[in-house]
């Protein structure tokens, strides 16, 4: 990706965080459901001490700051970064009267500190970063001498996602913008611990967890996807002909079949949790 095309994927990432976040917020984060059944468990497998000052990078709506600060206690400092002011604004409500937790407006790949954290933190969002390992190296130089790094990503083809889109790009090719990174790209094992590694991480380990969510009925998965996502794709989703969105609906629902019992729908989804040393 040149520097050029990346700026433009950052810019456009970010509006669209800014507009999702609060429904990100609501049926997510705040909930403890679907792919964030992780954040006990990444926040669990991390050794954070009463006292620690962690980092959690592109923070969101704090679901991880949040559990974090309450392993660091009074003495101990939070601070989650991220580049969505919205988002940056719903865990500072979430999270108000903590004084251990500070919220900054900040670039995963160029944020600084004087002073190291024990941890770095870091869920469902490595993917996103157009230079993942440039990121990682950050992270890096962020810890002190031996910290850690704690990481979440989803799995290789969450069927959530692909039942959608898979077949959304039959019907609109330009659906998801060129030069997006894909969702899944650190989603195997090798793939996840080989670019931490060539960071200069050591003693990796990396685990994999597959949790359940049930978005209901079929017609409410489609109807919740359609509600919660965001404006430039609801846009091309409402582009379509009444026969183009009928075939559409009807090729999802297919794909959606084998994950639904008695009518409902159940998907496995998988989550890699991977922690470090420097």
């Amino acid at each position: 990706m040149t520097k050029n095309s990346a700026a433009d994927y950052k810019r456009r990432n970010m509006e669209v965080w800014n507009e999702v976040a609060p429904r990100y917020h609501k049926r997510w984060a705040s909930t403890g459901t679907g792919p964030f059944q992780s954040t006990e468990k990444l926040v669990g497998l991390l050794d954070i001490k009463e006292g620690d000052r962690v980092l959690d990078i592109a923070c969101g709506t704090g679901a991880v700051t949040k559990k974090i600060s309450w392993r660091v206690g009074k003495s101990g400092l939070v601070v989650g970064a991220d580049t969505s002011i919205t988002a940056i604004n719903i865990a500072k409500r979430w999270n108000i009267g903590r004084q251990n937790v500070h919220f900054i407006n900040a670039d995963a790949e160029r944020l600084r500190f004087a002073d190291k954290f024990d941890t770095v933190t870091c869920q469902y969002a490595l993917f996103f970063f157009p230079n993942a390992p440039k990121a990682l190296r950050n992270m890096r130089n962020n810890l002190k001498k031996s910290g850690s790094l704690g990481i979440a990503v989803h799995g290789h083809r969450v069927p959530f996602y692909i039942n959608i889109l898979e077949a959304v790009k039959e019907f609109i090719p330009d659906y998801v913008p060129p030069g997006t990174p894909q969702l899944d790209r650190y989603g195997s094992k090798a793939a996840l611990r080989s670019v931490v590694r060539d960071a200069g991480f050591s003693r990796i380990s990396v685990n994999s967890y597959i949790f359940r969510y049930s978005p209901g009925t079929f017609e409410q998965y489609w109807r919740n996807y359609r509600r919660y996502v965001a404006k430039p794709l609801k846009e091309k989703l409402d582009s379509l002909s009444r026969k183009q969105a009928r075939r559409l609906k009807e090729r999802i629902a297919d794909a959606t079949e084998p994950y639904t019992k008695n009518g409902t729908v159940e998907f496995p989804w998988q989550s890699l949790i991977l922690t470090a040393k420097k």
